[in-house]
């Protein structure tokens, strides 16, 4: 039985993007959707037994009809070729209220064929080209579906978020025990496991998180444990495999070394003895590059434009096409020597730039030979009230109201 693991597409993520004047679509939602046909192309060729996505399709709750179509689209793809889809629901997925729709509900909804939507926990027994195989759902869950206030009254954040895993691990536990050991097993699900190396999630997540201990998923029972939420991709456990398979596209510089892609889940099942065997392996696929230019300029230097564009035009394949961030570290007495003219010449080929200039001040000195960050926040307030020639009974009103400011905030 082969299957594809992939998560955190988050159709919608537009920065660093222009529009593409052949579709009006935003040219990042179209290098998202490119790394999604990857997918969709290999399992297609391949004849792949089960796509399995682990939540988060969209970057909003409230996806565009346009993204919401082009998503279609590939499920459609896969569905129609009788490739089974399992869609997960994530946190990104979740509608902002009780009793609306989430983002991929409509499939459900509509009894699309081959297409398995999940959004509780249960066990989904589905018919692949290569026999049966359970699998165990944890989409993301609420703290209001998974606590009342009764549990969580009185309680501090660290107590309820306690709470929360254990309640998680039960649920767990108890869906676990109905599993049939004869057939493949894999439990998907969209959360945080505690000691997951974390990248560009950690500021698009929405709402209070909860965690689970790795002990928590990484039961005997599953031949395999395929994780979403987190997009740094990453194998946490062997035996059985608990793996992160991370976003399918680079969301912004955090991720700027990270390889994409999904992973390839092998089943083995030995006819006479029913013993299974698992083996998984990252796929890649080809996406836009993320690339940081550090340039540091010198006081002597009689032309920086040039040094900068010499810098850059040395790494002028990796700028062809990609989404450059340009730090310039420059003394404050050439910074106007920096010709954004050149700046432009140089990243023209870049799919989209942004510059940053780290101007480098000479300290100034106050008070004799002390520097700003030397002097005392009082004495500093005191010299300001002089050279502003505050009369001496106004500055010692001031002097006072500023004293207990500092001290209040050196209480705090």
């Amino acid at each position: 039985m082969k299957i594809i693991h992939f998560a955190d597409l988050h159709l919608g993520v537009e920065n660093y993007g222009r529009i593409d004047p052949s579709t009006g679509l935003s040219s990042r939602l179209n290098d998202f959707l490119s790394a999604f046909d990857q997918l969709v192309d290999y399992a297609l060729e391949n004849r792949v037994d089960l796509v399995l996505f682990c939540g988060d399709a969209y970057k909003t709750r409230e996806p565009t009809q346009t993204q919401q179509r082009e998503f279609a689209k590939r499920i459609s793809r896969l569905a129609s070729n009788d490739i089974p889809v399992f869609l997960l629901t994530g946190n990104h997925d979740m509608p902002n209220a009780i009793g609306r729709a989430t983002a991929t509900e409509i499939f459900d909804t509509l009894a699309v064929k081959n297409v398995y939507v999940a959004d509780r926990p249960d066990i989904h027994s589905i018919e692949t080209a290569s026999g049966t195989v359970q699998i165990v759902s944890l989409p993301w869950l609420r703290r209001s579906a998974l606590l009342s206030r009764d549990d969580t009254r009185n309680l501090n954040l660290e107590q309820i978020n306690r709470k929360l895993q254990e309640t998680l691990m039960n649920i767990i536990d108890n869906i676990t025990a109905k599993l049939d050991p004869s057939l493949p097993s894999i439990l998907a699900a969209h959360v945080w496991v505690t000691g997951a190396k974390v990248g560009s999630e950690s500021m698009m997540s929405i709402g209070q998180e909860h965690t689970l201990l790795l002990s928590n998923v990484a039961l005997p029972s599953y031949d395999y444990v395929a994780l979403g939420h987190i997009h740094k991709r990453q194998v946490l456990s062997e035996s059985p495999p608990v793996v992160y398979a991370g976003s399918l596209e680079r969301v912004d510089f955090g991720e700027e070394n990270d390889e994409k892609g999904f992973y390839i889940v092998e089943i083995k099942t030995d006819i006479a003895s029913g013993k299974r065997e698992v083996s998984f392996e990252f796929h890649p696929v080809n996406i836009r590059r993320f690339l940081t230019v550090n340039v540091t300029l010198e006081p002597d230097d009689i032309n920086p434009s040039a040094t900068l564009l010499n810098t850059i035009t040395a790494q002028r394949e990796k700028v062809k096409d990609a989404i450059v961030r340009l730090n310039i570290n420059v003394p404050a007495q050439i910074e106007n020597q920096v010709s954004d003219t050149a700046i432009r010449e140089a990243l023209k080929e870049a799919h989209y730039y942004t510059v940053a200039q780290d101007v480098q001040r000479e300290t100034r000195l106050r008070m004799g030979n002390r520097t700003a960050e030397e002097i005392m926040p009082g004495d500093a307030l005191k010299a300001y009230l002089e050279s502003k020639n505050i009369p001496p009974e106004r500055q010692k009103v001031l002097l006072e109201y500023g004293e207990k400011l500092i001290e209040d905030l050196r209480e705090s």
